[in-house]
């Protein structure tokens, strides 16, 4: 009987063992989850905004480097500036990477969308320009930089969005269909889960009168003498 009595004692102490482990990581799951949910931002798609900023400052370095290269920062910026040329300019690239930001941003990170036409409008824009650009003028006759600049742009709006559509929009999708299934899974459970039973709500059952009748009996054969 004592045996039996310790080894249910086990099983609901192993039971409210593992509910408690299980319930765990869902409750933590579930907190972290709403903590990202108030985070004005997620990490993700916070890496894809850094990034959306670094094309904007390596297309501006770029552009500085190759003003100062070419005769001076001042007589360079009056002569692509103010007296644009499209065939022999590069300021148009720089204005090109500025509207990329300004989209994206925009976008990605004060509108939160969740949708992938931003970056589609940004990236065939980009590629569109930046084609007719090298064919009509005349860049690639003005040295390293009339390769590098049309380049490196057309390379870095790609990467942005390779970047969104197969790393922040499917992640964050998962996540949230992570959080609705587990959201699901905690409201069909039952509220109060029963705790582990201790041992003294275990009591020995009373002995039966048959039991007491017969020691009763074989206590009086031996108090009888043989005769």
């Amino acid at each position: 009987m004592d045996s039996q009595c310790s080894s249910s004692v086990d099983s609901r102490a192993a039971l409210g063992g593992v509910v408690s482990i299980n319930s765990t990581p869902i409750s933590a799951y579930v907190e972290s989850y709403e903590a990202g949910e108030k985070k004005c931002i997620s990490d993700v798609r916070r890496t894809f905004c850094l990034f959306v900023t670094f094309d904007l400052l390596f297309i501006t370095l770029l552009w500085i480097i190759e003003l100062n290269v070419n005769g001076g920062i001042q007589d360079q910026l009056m002569k692509e500036v103010l007296q644009y040329d499209y065939h022999k300019s590069f300021f148009d690239i720089f204005l090109l990477a500025v509207f990329r930001f300004a989209a994206l941003i925009l976008a990605y990170a004060v509108c939160k969308l969740r949708h992938w036409w931003a970056i589609a409008i940004t990236t065939a824009f980009t590629t569109g320009f930046l084609i007719v650009k090298v064919v009509v003028s005349k860049l690639l006759s003005q040295g390293a930089f009339g390769y590098l600049l049309p380049i490196i742009s057309f390379i870095l709006a790609w990467i942005e969005t390779w970047l969104l559509d197969f790393k922040v929009l499917p992640q964050e999708a998962g996540d949230e269909i992570r959080h609705l299934s587990v959201q699901s899974a905690i409201e069909r459970e039952p509220l109060l889960y029963p705790g582990p039973v201790s041992e003294g709500q275990f009591y020995s059952p009373p002995e039966s009168m048959a039991d007491s009748d017969e020691d009763f009996d074989d206590k009086h054969d031996l108090q009888d003498p043989i005769v």
